[in-house]
């Protein structure tokens, strides 16, 4: 697991920009740095050593030199892929599995991305050439990110390498806010600095000359295939998910795994034979996971590690937690995931973790609601709209909401697990005009999956968009910025194609969520955690924000912020939430993170 950077310019002093562009994310490889530069070309490399400890340092170069690698992640079925490349005569001066993409880019051309098994991020340079060829893996788990004007390509595994460049110009995006306070995360391609993009998972580029283009490789289908019993969808299940943990745990140095209250992650640690697990909570039991790991791990044999996050410790962290994840982030389980991953990373370079069973399996509470509230869908569709204008005005209250929501359809309002603002909400606090929607951004997805039931529907938006913004983003960053490599078995090519395809029927069974999934868990699990109810890293942060030394704080914070939003209505929703009128966290929650992150980057920096 690495970070690396490049640019492509005439810029006469390239040595010294790409070693500071290198040095600026340092964290994500304290280990080593490497460099290749040319008078077109540069490339940097920061190294955490994890597969071929002596000789797996980068770029790492083909048989005659005229190809360079620089490469994030980990391919599991490297080994698999090298016994055909060797067989075609290609030859190996490491034991990496980066050399494997190398030769077998050579061998395969852009096709070798459907061979791998693994999370990735690479760049190879062809020198002959002068032509670069860029990818990111299927689902998004490592990064990659590049700033494209006339005169500059620039790319990296974080935003904030740019910045070691003097051609770099950081220049807010604003248009991003408006989405981000629905989303709570930077959504799309675009980013909140001008010209600087992301490349979408399952996709590669290639840029030469000047010019960048840019091709999908892979698309995620989910087609319910109802010709296999249940029985029959356990055994897939079962064998899928060890055969991707046993890949998932080939290394070199020892692995670990994070472990909260939920079936995800103690079916991971359970399976995986780690020797250590690793869980933070906090002071409050309510909203603490720290009891339940430590029971499972004392089940299965294994060493808990735990720590107790108090408030002042969370909020004296948050600022540098915003400058980690380069853009806004208002997932307050964010910071949970900074603390656990420097609690894994004293004691193990590697830790396995859960993301991704939910999306899969179908475990996310609201994926029941089809089901659940199939009672009222039977009324006709122009009384349930009527119903929903009138309870509009008190959606903030108990009940009403459920209103709202079932008087839409889903593609007019699911966007993915977090819906905090209404696009009429945010025109209300936004200090300037802005009349893009969310529909812009999620139409395209939902015009690809008519025929879907709404389950599938709502997973497929959740890979395209949660997935990728929120969950993946916080996991890469968050572990990275304590050089720690985490890994998720779930999130694994071959498992998710022959597991997707599981019917609605055996994804949601009664009141049960991922119901065949929690039917393998429970043949190693007692019922307490294969039956648990998804919590994620649940944050104390509705009660924090009514406490006066938090409450001061954003509200001073808010009270300057008059450049993006109307001060006295983002105020009433922290005074309304504190007085108790009704629950505003995720709002207020959004706005805060915002507001920090922005600090981070354009006034303290």
């Amino acid at each position: 697991m690495c970070g690396f950077v490049g640019f492509v310019d005439k810029a006469p002093n390239k040595k010294k920009i790409i070693k500071d562009m290198a040095d600026i994310i340092k964290h994500r490889g304290p280990d080593s740095d490497g460099y290749y530069v040319d008078d077109d070309c540069a490339l940097g490399f920061r190294r955490l050593s994890i597969i071929d400890l002596e000789g797996g340092s980068q770029p790492i170069y083909n048989e005659d030199n005229s190809k360079a690698i620089i490469f994030n992640g980990e391919i599991y079925n490297y080994q698999e892929i090298k016994k055909d490349l060797l067989a075609k005569k290609h030859k190996f001066k490491t034991d990496a599995d980066t050399e494997v993409i190398l030769h077998g880019y050579e061998e395969y051309g852009d096709k070798i991305l459907n061979k791998l098994r693994g999370m990735f991020a690479f760049i190879i340079y062809d020198i002959k050439e002068k032509t670069l060829f860029g990818a990111r893996d299927f689902f998004g788990i490592k990064p990659v990110y590049y700033y494209l004007t006339d005169d500059e390509f620039m790319f990296g595994s974080e935003i904030k390498s740019f910045l070691g460049h003097p051609n770099f110009k950081k220049e807010l995006n604003r248009d991003m806010l408006k989405q981000y306070l629905t989303f709570q995360y930077s959504v799309g391609e675009d980013s909140f600095f001008k010209n600087v993009y992301k490349l979408r998972p399952g996709h590669y580029f290639k840029y030469h000359d000047g010019e960048l283009e840019i091709k999908k490789y892979y698309e995620i289908k989910i087609e319910s295939d109802h010709s296999k019993s249940l029985e029959e969808w356990k055994d897939i299940i079962r064998k899928e998910l060890n055969e991707s943990i046993k890949y998932h745990k080939v290394s070199d140095v020892e692995v670990g795994s994070f472990l909260s209250s939920g079936v995800d992650s103690s079916i991971v640690a359970t399976l995986s034979n780690v020797d250590k697990t690793f869980t933070v909570g906090y002071d409050n039991k309510k909203y603490s996971e720290v009891d339940y790991a430590k029971e499972l791990s004392e089940k299965i044999g294994v060493k808990n590690i735990s720590k107790k996050i108090s408030k002042k410790e969370y909020f004296d962290n948050f600022p540098n937690i915003q400058y980690y994840m380069d853009e806004p982030l208002a997932d307050p389980s964010a910071a949970a995931l900074y603390f656990v991953a420097n609690t894994a990373s004293k004691h193990v370079k590697v830790a396995l973790s859960g993301e991704g069973a939910d999306e899969i399996f179908g475990g996310y509470n609201i994926y029941h609601e089809p089901y659940s509230v199939s009672w009222y869908n039977k009324i006709p569709y122009p009384i349930r709209r009527f119903i929903g204008i009138l309870a509009y005005p008190f959606r903030n209250h108990t009940g009403f909401n459920f209103l709202v929501r079932r008087s839409k359809k889903l593609e007019d309002r699911y966007v993915g697990n977090a819906f905090i603002f209404e696009p009429s909400d945010t025109e209300k606090i936004l200090s300037y005009q802005d009349k893009h929607t969310f529909k812009e951004l999620t139409k395209p997805y939902y015009d690809k999956i008519k025929g879907y039931d709404d389950v599938a529907k709502m997973q497929y938006i959740d890979f395209n968009f949660w997935l990728i913004g929120d969950i993946l983003l916080k996991a890469d960053k968050m572990s990275m910025a304590n050089s720690l490599e985490v890994r998720v078995p779930f999130l694994d090519r071959v498992l998710i194609s022959n597991v997707i395809n599981i019917p609605a029927e055996y994804k949601i069974v009664g009141n049960e969520t991922k119901y065949a999934f929690r039917q393998v868990c429970k043949e190693s699990l007692d019922p307490k955690w294969a039956n648990k109810k998804k919590l994620g890293f649940p944050v104390p942060m509705r009660e924090w924000i009514k406490e006066d030394e938090t409450y001061n704080e954003i509200h001073k914070l808010f009270s300057e912020a008059s450049e993006f939003f109307k001060v006295d209505k983002i105020n009433k929703l922290l005074d309304d939430h504190k007085n108790g009128k009704r629950d505003n966290s995720r709002k207020i929650w959004t706005i805060y993170s915002f507001l920090v992150w922005y600090q981070e980057y354009f006034v303290k920096r």
